[in-house]
């Protein structure tokens, strides 16, 4: 739970805040601000050096630096349906309040507690509902808006079941710091308490995966509380914010006072400050001295990859990625290393197993990271920069930290090197030489056997037909892992996936939510049959909603990671991963193709590999939404692998299933 949110206990005692006292009572100067916000208003945006640390302080979680500024826009000129001191509904303040955040979308999906919140939703000339066809399938969709455009997403659901099938989302929005904003209906305030129907007390229930939670309880509230959960979102560290709305709230007339002012005095006062220039001067003191130096960057870089880049061209330093990270540096560029960790790239992992000085910018040290701890990055110095304070040192000390926005240390560094260029002179000529011999002798590779598909040649000729240009979700699994090894990401928010929680059914939703958001774009869901038949249901808000979504079905028949785990590490033993029909294992089972024919959607299967090129071109040809099922062989395994727990020095590169371990 996000202690950061704590002093908004003290805005109103009628609205539910976090148990944490505050520990600053900073004057207003700087935690008083405004409602609405104007983009002209330096104070209403704190900048994004800025993030509390979060409690507990032992959850992992991958951090990302702040959003872009402004994260949400406020309409210029925005026209009110209702005059100055008409009554209306809480429901119509609330879709209003939503409106003046500059929300054009939300993905809600209607009950009986959140019916007011959806009759307001239809007299608002500005808000479009995209409606889902599962609570889960909306708020990953509200996810993969906020990942592929930056902006926080918006989803509605109502008590009880509905808001209990927001919690992976919300789950999953807290691990990969996504700004979203979940709204739930919840039971009449008289019958909180005494098991209504329908009743789940959803702020408890959320109370560890969401950065702040309320549960309103006077209806004069709601602007504070919408301004407030918009702000906690997208500043600092981002992540998911939950409003919980009683439906005698919602029926409540009332006259909204915009002006209220929203105080965060425990918040800002635990809001990083601008890295120091002595921290700065330091870190490029240790880069001059470095010989192998390496940077580690992750989902903390995704919105400064401009400067990111402008720091590798001034320095020549090579650049891994986590699996959060992909696309805040080209993978096509020379210095790319590409992914690194457990089914990272042989020449990512050996660079910082060798490395003397590891930069790791807007990164957690996770353990599908890092292995065994004790070695990784065993010779080098650590140089850590990061927007959460509780990461720094939590799972890896460092040398030198920097609790700040890493877009704001790079451009800093960047200042600094500009001006002294005379003075350092960097040469890593020979580091990377090193590190391209190698490349060229552990290259990505895969085996093909006879007229089957691999896996990996499928996502190559994506990758090659698209131009690397695509938006990719995926489902979580070796799919999952060959779009990260396989595909050629080339900026930020063109990859989409779940990758602190680890969510199957994650990849169809998300791609509703890109579409949505980048209509501009081509956007495929890399799905395997496990994971798409998880969200399957949201064909028919693709269909209803004529979203162009690509889905590209990697269809092996079984749960794939499980079964190379069954392969290498219990004897090919299958403990319930064939996801077939036992008694017909000759046949495709369950027939994708029919589901989506029930909804609609052109689709067609590819099972040769010759077939494969003609087949995807067909489907990124067809205008609107298609399904290609390609079918793959279940003995392919996602190599390299390290094993968890294991180090450089325990990397898998060869076999499959087809072998005996």
């Amino acid at each position: 739970m996000a202690a950061a949110a704590a002093s908004t206990a003290s805005s109103a005692a009628k609205t539910t805040a976090l148990p944490f006292p505050s520990k600053s009572q900073t004057p207003v100067d700087r935690s008083t601000l405004r409602f609405p916000p104007s983009p002209a208003t330096p104070l209403l945006r704190v900048s994004a050096d800025s993030s509390p640390s979060r409690i507990p302080r032992a959850a992992a979680r991958t951090p990302s630096s702040a959003p872009p500024t402004p994260a949400v826009a406020p309409p210029e000129t925005f026209v009110p349906r209702y005059a100055p001191d008409e009554p209306r509904k809480g429901a119509d303040v609330l879709v209003e309040a939503l409106e003046r955040q500059g929300v054009s979308t939300v993905f809600a999906y209607p009950g009986g507690a959140s019916m007011e919140i959806h009759q307001a939703l239809t007299r608002s000339g500005v808000i479009r509902n995209v409606l889902p066809r599962h609570e889960q399938g909306g708020i990953f969709a509200a996810e993969g808006y906020a990942r592929a455009s930056g902006l926080p997403g918006v989803c509605i659901a109502t008590s009880g079941p509905g808001a209990t099938n927001l919690v992976s989302g919300l789950a999953d929005a807290m691990l990969d710091s996504i700004p979203l904003v979940a709204i739930t209906g919840q039971v009449p305030r008289r019958m909180i308490g005494t098991d209504g129907f329908q009743e789940t007390p959803i702020v408890e229930v959320t109370r560890s995966i969401t950065k702040h939670n309320y549960l309103v309880l006077d209806v004069e509230d709601i602007p504070r509380v919408v301004s407030e959960a918009f702000y906690l979102a997208t500043s600092g560290r981002p992540g998911p914010i939950l409003i919980d709305v009683p439906k005698d709230i919602q029926q409540q007339l009332v006259v909204p006072n915009w002006n209220v002012p929203i105080t965060l005095p425990g918040y800002m006062s635990r809001l990083p400050k601008l890295p120091s220039e002595a921290h700065l001067e330091q870190i490029v003191r240790l880069v001059s001295e470095s010989k192998k130096p390496v940077l580690y960057v992750g989902g903390g870089c995704l919105n400064s990859s401009e400067e990111l880049g402008k720091f590798v061209d001034l320095t020549g330093i090579p650049v891994a990625s986590t699996l959060m990270g992909l696309g805040a540096f080209s993978c096509s560029h020379e210095l790319s290393l590409q992914m690194l960790g457990m089914h990272g790239t042989v020449y990512a992992n050996y660079a910082i197993d060798k490395c003397d000085l590891l930069l790791a910018f807007g990164v957690r040290f996770d353990d599908r990271v890092t292995g065994k701890l004790e070695t990784f990055a065993s010779r080098a110095k650590i140089i850590h920069i990061d927007i959460d304070s509780a990461e720094i040192g939590k799972n890896k000390q460092p040398h030198v930290s920097i609790c700040a926005d890493v877009k704001l240390a790079l451009k800093g560094i960047n200042s600094i090197m500009e001006t002294r260029k005379s003075k350092f002179k960097l040469d890593f000529s020979a580091w990377r030489m090193e590190l391209d011999e190698q490349k060229m002798n552990n290259p990505l590779t895969y085996k093909t056997f006879g007229e089957a598909i691999p896996p990996q040649y499928a996502i190559q000729v994506l990758d090659e037909l698209t131009d690397g240009n695509a938006i990719i979700s995926t489902g979580v699994g070796q799919h999952q892992m060959w779009a990260a090894q396989f595909y050629k990401y080339k900026r930020p928010r063109q990859w989409l996936t779940s990758g602190g929680l680890g969510a199957m059914g994650f990849g169809l939703p998300a791609a509703v939510g890109a579409a949505v958001a980048r209509p501009d774009a081509v956007v495929v869901d890399i799905d395997g049959d496990g994971s798409f038949i998880m969200n399957v249901q949201e064909l028919a808000t693709v269909r209803v909603e004529n979203l162009p979504v690509k889905i590209m079905l990697l269809n092996n028949q079984h749960l794939g990671m499980v079964v190379q785990w069954e392969d290498r590490f219990y004897k090919a033993n299958r403990a319930h991963t064939y996801l077939g029909n036992p008694s017909r294992e000759s046949d495709i089972f369950p027939n994708m193709l029919t589901f989506a024919e029930a909804c609609g959607i052109p689709a067609s299967r590819v099972t040769k590999k010759a077939d494969l090129r003609a087949a995807v071109q067909k489907m990124l040809d067809t205008p609107g939404p298609y399904l290609l099922d390609v079918i793959v062989p279940h003995q392919e395994h996602v190599l390299p692998m390290i094993p968890s727990g294991g180090s450089f020095k325990d990397v898998i590169t060869e076999g499959d299933g087809r072998s005996t371990y």
